[in-house]
């Protein structure tokens, strides 16, 4: 195999500012993989998020780093899995791009992938003021999304409770499915009592109540909490199958949340949801933020995993959050992704 490649960096800019409770993202940078061999290409995007990705290094390393595994990729043909597990935004571009470069557009052989079948999503809302998380929240409901996930812990509690009694008020559980999402946001001290308060609106889930890396406190919590957790940040760093097994063991959560360019790739994904299986844990897939390159492998990706025929709400709704994204046969059709056919 005789492959070449090229590295580009990208900005990509926030139509609104994308609110978390560790920080708020206005720009997004991205480095393209492009591979080439005699007359076919592909193209992955290798995405790190600042001061969460587990690969989330200096630019310059960032980099050297990923100029140093394309080299090794073009010299063997192939991608070396234990070097680049404590890697995963670069091990998923070099998927997508290896992937791309000898399937063309079709990653997977799905029915969504061939435009047939949309994949049901789950309508974001980013923190904000009160003012803007409900006129975001009432957006998604009229737009048909029959499944809402809610970002908390970054103003008031008692704002944001009333904001979930809002939906429950207009919605039953049986119309619309709430999902949130603390980011780690509350204090292992009150976490229990804000769960408990919570879970009187018939919450799907709730992902990393606390912040990640106190296993025994987490544990405790998925024992005592109302409301069905889902680990997602927990998981960051965790690379290895026999920890992998070993954490969810210990904390046994109900769900785990998986982001290739944050858990290990396609590769390290599948290892996951594997694992999870055996222990009776269930999943889900979601992007993180990545241009539509990033996504439409990761929808693909999900096709492949839980397909053919997706029923549980991914969280793949973030294409239409750049003002200069990538151009992409990607489209959102009431609360599913699409890929639109080509004539």
């Amino acid at each position: 195999m005789s492959l070449i490649y090229t590295l580009s960096k990208k900005i990509l800019h926030f139509k609104q500012p994308a609110g978390t409770s560790r920080g708020v993202y206005t720009t997004r940078k991205i480095w393209l993989v492009h591979l080439s061999e005699c007359d076919k290409t592909g193209v992955g995007e290798c995405a790190p998020l600042p001061d969460l990705s587990c690969d989330a290094l200096p630019d310059e390393t960032y980099e050297a780093k990923l100029h140093q595994f394309c080299q090794a990729l073009c010299e063997t043909g192939e991608i070396d899995a234990d070097a680049l597990r404590p890697y995963p935004s670069m091990r998923f571009g070099l998927e997508t791009a290896l992937q791309n470069l000898q399937k063309g557009d079709l990653l997977f052989d799905t029915p969504f992938s061939h435009g047939e079948e949309g994949i049901p999503i789950n309508g974001l809302v980013w923190m904000g003021r009160y003012d803007e998380m409900l006129q975001r929240m009432e957006e998604k409901l009229e737009k048909g999304f029959r499944c809402v996930k809610l970002k908390i812990g970054a103003i008031d509690f008692e704002q944001e409770l009333d904001l979930v009694k809002r939906i429950r008020d207009r919605f039953s559980f049986h119309e619309v499915e709430l999902r949130l999402d603390a980011n780690g946001a509350f204090k292992y001290e009150e976490a229990l009592y804000k769960l408990e308060l919570l879970s009187q609106y018939a919450i799907h889930s709730i992902e990393q109540p606390i912040r990640q890396g106190q296993w025994a406190y987490m544990a405790e919590l998925c024992r005592e909490s109302p409301l069905p957790i889902a680990l997602d940040e927990e998981l960051i760093g965790v690379n290895d199958p026999e920890m992998k097994s070993h954490m969810l063991n210990i904390i046994k959560p109900r769900y785990i949340i998986l982001k290739p360019s944050l858990h290990g790739g396609m590769m390290g994904c599948r290892e996951w949801i594997e694992i999870a299986k055996q222990q009776g844990i269930g999943s889900w897939i979601t992007s993180a933020l990545e241009s539509n390159i990033g996504l439409n492998a990761i929808a693909q990706f999900a096709s492949d995993v839980y397909g053919p025929h997706i029923t549980m709400p991914q969280g793949l709704g973030t294409g239409q959050l750049f003002t200069d994204n990538i151009p992409m046969p990607l489209e959102i059709v009431k609360d599913k992704l699409m890929i639109k056919k080509t004539q």
